[in-house]
């Protein structure tokens, strides 16, 4: 006997999918706003901007946190559609 609170799991992923692609899109957005560019602002005052430099610690965690975020992004819009297209 089923009760009117009984949810498939497919309700269920609908449901909670969109708050998750909305959580991961504002990580996206706030870690990639938290990298640092220095090439920016040497570039408005004449410098060259062009010295290389190897990403280390919290920046390397940052840059991968990022790219992380970003494929968990694209995967859910997938899952997204698809679970648009099945309706």
């Amino acid at each position: 006997m089923q009760t009117v609170l009984e949810w498939s799991d497919m309700e269920i992923i609908k449901t909670i999918l969109p708050w998750v692609q909305i959580i991961v899109a504002i990580a996206v957005v706030v870690a990639i706003l938290l990298q640092r560019n220095d090439a920016a602002l040497g570039g408005v005052f004449g410098g060259s901007g062009s010295v290389a430099h190897t990403k280390r610690g919290l920046e390397r965690g940052l840059f991968v946190t990022t790219v992380v975020l970003a494929i968990l992004f694209v995967i859910t819009a997938i899952l997204s559609f698809l679970l648009q297209a099945t309706v």
